[in-house]
């Protein structure tokens, strides 16, 4: 596309989220429900309020950040030299985009079933379901924010854990 006088006009494309919240990464989510609240911001805004329950380098949340406008699930806009990024959708969208997801691959499309499971009350079971672990291997749940996974999923105290992650961070160490 030109503009008049024959020079090229740069298009902002404005790309509805094309990926199911389910299929973010657990920092990617983390971002998200950092930016939520506040609307918009910059890396270093998201980083700095993240950075209290979840410090990582202003890289790792450069390259999130990108990866999420990439993914169409923020939209940027470049101020002076710093990216200003807003979400594409509501965290109530999100949620209510979640939970679709949950009942339609869990529940068979029931939202029924799904109240009926949760007003069973039965006894939690001692290993994740089969599709839990798919999920969860996949990284379609997370272990933080409002789709983490209740304490009767945990591993039992005393049991070896598969995970060999840490809570400490993998990046470089807050400066």
């Amino acid at each position: 596309m030109t503009a008049p006088g024959g020079e090229p006009v740069k298009e902002t494309k404005k790309s509805a989220p094309r990926r199911a919240v389910l299929d973010l990464a657990p920092l990617e989510l983390d971002c998200m429900n950092t930016l939520w609240p506040v609307g918009e911001g910059t890396v270093r805004d998201i980083r700095d309020r993240l950075a209290e329950r979840r410090p990582r380098a202003y890289t790792t949340i450069m390259t999130i950040m990108d990866r999420l406008a990439r993914k169409g699930i923020v939209e940027r806009r470049k101020v002076g030299r710093a990216y200003v990024y807003r979400p594409n959708l509501t965290a109530e969208d999100a949620r209510s985009q979640a939970l679709a997801q949950v009942i339609e691959n869990f529940f068979g499309g029931s939202k029924e079933g799904l109240l009926s499971h949760l007003n069973s009350g039965v006894a939690p079971q001692t290993s994740p379901p089969r599709a839990f672990a798919a999920a969860a291997a996949a990284g379609a749940v997370h272990s933080s924010g409002p789709s983490s996974v209740s304490a009767s999923m945990a591993p039992q105290a005393g049991a070896p854990s598969s995970d060999s992650t840490s809570s400490d961070p993998i990046d470089d160490p807050p400066r």
